[in-house]
């Protein structure tokens, strides 16, 4: 049987839901290595919607997480509930600011956050039997309250986000944005991807290096 890696999404656009590219380059890349994928995303509401040719709030638009997602991945998306951790090899959370608006309040409570409890318990099974687990951009933030070791981890060269990883336990690395840091005992690789450039080409080197990184400790 073929391996296969769960992806956890957020909604659809940087500033309120998952990164568009750090989303398609992994799959991209568990594509081009013929690994099996499914996205999940929590059917709950977005605590904000943002305007992305302003960066503006818009306080009048109400919109769904699993349905924002559908958009991104061509309506290739299950709800969250469903995901069946046993079913799946590796799992990965691409980032975006929907990380800190909707899978946790990280953007209001910063290190005092709190996360979505639907997501804690599909991602602790996968932690608890040695699954690998990749995260990146913004997404490694989650690692200290979702969980719950001073796990080594990298946002980059953030001063503001790696000072809220520290505040909450966790262990921030700098890393470039074409490198991953890997903790091999809990099996956690992380990358800055678009934290650290706004070039796609460079983000791409090290999503494709966590991919990899990931596939090779699923076998």
């Amino acid at each position: 049987m073929s391996k296969r890696v769960a992806v956890i999404l957020s909604g659809c656009g940087v500033h309120d839901g998952s990164e568009p590219h750090e989303t398609t380059l992994t799959l991209l890349r568990l594509d081009q290595l013929g690994i099996g994928y499914r996205c999940f995303a929590p059917d709950i509401e977005q605590r904000q919607s943002i305007n992305h040719l302003t960066d503006e709030p818009m306080p009048e638009e109400a919109r769904n997480v699993l349905v924002e997602s559908a958009r991104l991945v061509r309506g290739e998306v299950a709800s969250l509930e469903t995901l069946d951790p046993g079913e799946y090899d590796g799992l990965v959370l691409p980032g975006g600011f929907g990380v800190a608006r909707n899978l946790s309040d990280f953007a209001e409570a910063g290190s005092d956050m709190s996360v979505l409890p639907l997501l804690r318990d599909k991602v602790m099974p996968f932690f608890e039997s040695g699954k690998p687990i990749g995260l990146m951009c913004i997404a490694p933030v989650l690692v200290p309250r979702l969980l719950g070791q001073a796990i080594p981890i990298t946002v980059g060269q953030d001063a503001g986000a790696a000072g809220a990883i520290s505040s909450m336990g966790g262990l921030h690395k700098s890393c470039s944005v074409e490198d991953v840091v890997i903790d091999r005992e809990h099996r956690v690789i992380t990358t800055p991807a678009f934290m650290l450039t706004d070039r796609i080409s460079e983000a791409a080197k090290g999503i494709f290096k966590l991919v990899d990184k990931l596939v090779d400790m699923m076998d």
